[in-house]
């Protein structure tokens, strides 16, 4: 019994690791291929729609201004521009702050979401927000984003050439990334999600999912779906599954960059990524029981790949991690003996080829110092997230059990310019 035990957490194990492995070599063969085509802008702005840009703030006094910023700076014709952002019933002085520049710029606009529509979440928020634009684009960035000045311009121009794309999402980068080894940790996932899951799964399947921010999305696609679901805390993920089961798909274009602020502290690390990992949790359990009834059966890759992650991969994890910790104790007698010690080295030394690969693809980022974080982060942070998705997975049955209401964390800012 020990010995399947074992077997079959390594086979789980292995089986993400060479996907991740497959996903990674896409990415890099995306990067080329991205290299060697013509991303030069065009001058003329005739042809270009109107675009609406919904910023959701709750409390974000801390950098809201930095963002509002950015959008003044943006390369895109203003009398073609239209900047919501969405006071969701801010108790600090973002209102005060938002109003401000609204008085100053005539795109810029303020909704003062009020109860009882306010305090629903990011989703209810952006819905309050698309219900008062007229943008035949919908652009979304959170509100502790700079998006540097060609980024919406990138967006929209990869709409318009790809008329069979109903939205295409950008790349994010840490801007706090030197603060402490916790945002250098988070650096360097971001950095290898974009490369490994958006451009890897791009590459090979024609398949990416909508981030919290900085992505464009074509207004009438999002008519026809009726917004955000209110209920999702990962409303990113749930909405990239109701886009391609419309027959549509999502793409991926580097770019176009924003750049956000990441948490600084391990509480309101754990908050945020339990929230993402919940409402993941939440978007298997809406979607993977009743896949049949799926129009497009090709998101069922997606699907599939969540179900791997935070139950067979996770499980398989957790019982090599037990086995390897008693077998330091007691003697099982197993018949793989050394050969399970080699396939960990192994593992680790295939997680660590997967990351460099993906820091090599952003400027700046492959160097000793970050060689170090990403051996370091092996051995602490990855370990972390085992923790955290074991720990959300109980939380989502028990909500789900209990049929509890969804709580939204509004994930905490930190002083520091965003430039």
């Amino acid at each position: 019994m020990i010995e399947f035990f074992l077997y079959s957490s390594l086979f789980t194990i292995w089986l993400m690791l060479f996907y991740h492995l497959f996903l990674m070599l896409g990415g890099y063969l995306f990067s080329i291929k991205h290299q060697q085509v013509n991303r030069s802008l065009p001058k003329d702005d005739t042809s270009l729609p109107i675009v609406s840009i919904l910023i959701p703030a709750h409390n974000e006094e801390m950098v809201i201004k930095e963002t509002i910023k950015s959008m003044v700076r943006l390369q895109y014709p203003k009398d073609k521009l239209e900047v919501i952002i969405i006071n969701d019933n801010s108790m600090d002085a973002t209102g005060t702050i938002t109003d401000e520049y609204a008085s100053k710029y005539e795109f810029i606009n303020v909704i003062h979401n009020k109860p009882p529509f306010a305090g629903r979440g990011k989703s209810g928020a952006l819905n309050v927000g698309l219900r008062q634009s007229s943008g035949e684009i919908i652009v979304v960035y959170d509100a502790d984003n700079t998006p540097e000045p060609d980024a919406v311009r990138n967006l929209v121009l990869e709409l318009q050439k790809d008329q069979k794309a109903a939205a295409v999402v950008g790349k994010f980068r840490v801007i706090n990334h030197n603060k402490n080894l916790l945002t250098r940790f988070i650096n360097i996932e971001t950095i290898t999600f974009q490369w490994l899951a958006q451009a890897g799964r791009w590459f090979w399947f024609k398949i990416t999912s909508i981030p919290g921010t900085n992505f464009a999305i074509r207004r009438s696609v999002l008519e026809e779906l009726g917004g955000w679901d209110v209920k999702a805390l990962s409303e990113d993920t749930e909405l990239s599954i109701r886009v391609y089961n419309l027959g549509h798909y999502i793409s991926f274009i580097p770019t176009a960059v924003t750049w956000e602020q990441e948490p600084e502290t391990f509480r309101v690390w754990w908050k945020q990524r339990t929230r993402w990992a919940c409402g993941n949790i939440y978007v298997i359990q809406k979607y993977l029981l009743r896949f049949h009834k799926l129009k497009r059966k090709r998101i069922v890759i997606d699907l599939i790949y969540f179900l791997l992650t935070y139950f067979l991969f996770l499980g398989g994890i957790l019982i090599s991690h037990i086995l390897f910790v008693l077998r330091l104790f007691f003697d099982f007698n197993l018949s793989i003996g050394l050969v399970s010690y080699v396939l960990l080295i192994l593992g680790f030394l295939l997680f660590v080829t997967e990351v460099l690969l993906a820091l090599s693809m952003e400027k700046g980022q492959l160097h000793r110092s970050n060689l170090f974080h990403v051996v370091l982060m092996y051995f602490v942070y990855s370990q972390l997230w085992l923790c955290l998705m074991l720990y959300s997975l109980c939380k989502e049955m028990k909500r789900t059990l209990f049929k509890q209401e969804v709580t939204w964390y509004k994930t905490q800012r930190f002083k520091g310019k965003l430039d």
